[in-house]
């Protein structure tokens, strides 16, 4: 079968084994350190990935992505609605009603950010429906005082449904007793489980009944909308609020949760970065591994080239060495990245269950989330096989400016 003469020698220079163990040793540490860059690289991004994806799909699936808001009741806010649906980028309209309190049941207190809605509208802009674990907020009915509230915060409060919960509103009624706080018994229609911060801080009644726990005509304080691109919010609020008179205002999801987003994203461009270091320092090592090879091999060189090999045949022999370390290293490395990214949140989650250490009590979700993007993937193979191949340049061009004369000298 016919083989290249460069790519026959390279690969046998790959297989044989050296007279001096050092070299040897520092190529199997230069692939070696090329795998655990590219699979800590690749396992990292994922996670990362994971953050980027829970923040867009949970989190900003429960709060509002855009609000459009009066300084008056919006007693007519299906009108409003309808109006703002033409927008190209909105998706659904909403009304709310939001008030803040504090739950008491049992002995025990707990604040929560409280929202009225209307159920039927809801569904188009938020992701409670898809994750309801009991009951359901089709039973948040005008007049019943039903409230549906987080997994979270029901087992903190060790309530369950259908049980009776107090709500506390932080403002004074006057009374022959004197001043005592406005507060409302509430039945337990409906649990959710976002598996994040949303769960202990989020509660939501039906929308008249916020009215008349707020003493208000019927109606919604504003309308929540849901986007086809949530990046657009800022502008699309703006826009819809331009065509509505002076008591209205915009609100977007950046004014809450921006900050986390901007430093999840920096945080991905930072550690990425610095892995990325781990890779480049790899294919340094390629390049000092194949300097001491071009020097135990002058003889080899020189004999070459007597024969009649010329310079850039020279020059392939040692690409061929060299690229065959990158691609090994970085081939190890991506499945081993993905066998780690695919199994990180399971373990993880595992570690953080055996021993109680609860590792994530300081974000807004309570799992390490991990999703594999393939393009980063490709991305980070590309990258890493690009270096390696940078790396064998400067050894075999070293290699084909070997003089014969020189190298057998004191052969």
């Amino acid at each position: 079968m016919f083989k290249p003469i460069s790519l026959y020698i390279g690969l046998r220079y790959t297989r044989a084994r050296r007279s001096n163990h050092f070299i040897s040793f520092i190529a199997l540490v230069s692939m070696i350190g090329l795998t655990l860059g590219v699979a800590v690289l690749i396992t990292v991004l994922s996670v990362m990935n994971g953050f980027d994806r829970e923040l867009k799909n949970r989190v900003l699936g429960m709060i509002p992505q855009a609000t459009v808001s009066s300084t008056q009741i919006l007693t007519n806010w299906p009108e409003l609605a309808k109006k703002i649906e033409q927008h190209e980028h909105v998706k659904g309209v909403a009304p709310f009603t939001q008030l803040q309190g504090m739950l008491t049941a049992q002995g025990q207190v707990a604040g929560i950010m409280v929202s009225g809605i209307e159920p039927e509208y809801e569904k188009k802009v938020s992701i409670i429906q898809d994750h309801m674990v009991e009951g359901s907020i089709d039973r948040l009915k005008k007049g019943e005082f039903g409230i549906v509230l987080g997994k979270q915060m029901t087992d903190s409060l060790g309530l369950g449904l259908n049980d009776n919960i107090t709500l506390v509103l932080p403002e004074a009624t006057p009374s022959p007793a004197g001043v005592v706080p406005r507060f409302k018994r509430f039945k337990i229609v409906g649990i959710f489980s976002i598996g994040a911060e949303v769960d202990s801080m989020m509660g939501y009644i039906a929308l008249n009944d916020a009215s008349t726990l707020l003493r208000l005509p019927d109606g919604a304080q504003g309308v929540r909308l849901k986007l086809d691109d949530i990046f657009l919010a800022p502008q699309v609020a703006d826009d819809i609020v331009k065509d509505l008179p002076s008591n209205f205002y915009a609100s977007n999801w950046t004014f809450t949760h921006g900050n986390l987003f901007s430093a999840i994203q920096m945080e991905k461009a930072m550690v990425s970065l610095l892995l990325f270091l781990i890779v480049l320092v790899a294919a340094f090592n390629i390049v000092s591994s194949l300097v001491m090879v071009v020097t135990d091999k002058k003889s080899d060189i020189a004999i070459l080239r007597t024969l009649g090999a010329s310079p850039s045949t020279i020059t392939r022999i040692f690409m061929v060495q060299g690229t065959i370390i990158g691609v090994i290293g970085t081939v190890s490395g991506a499945i081993l990245g993905i066998i780690f990214a695919s199994s990180i949140s399971s373990f993880i989650g595992w570690i953080n269950t055996a021993f109680g250490l609860n590792l994530f009590d300081a974000y807004f979700i309570n799992y390490l989330p991990s999703y594999l993007r393939w393009q980063d993937v490709v991305v980070i193979v590309c990258l890493s096989l690009l270096l390696s191949f940078l790396a064998t340049i400067y050894p075999a061009f070293r290699a084909a400016k070997t003089q014969p004369a020189e190298a057998l000298r004191y052969e």
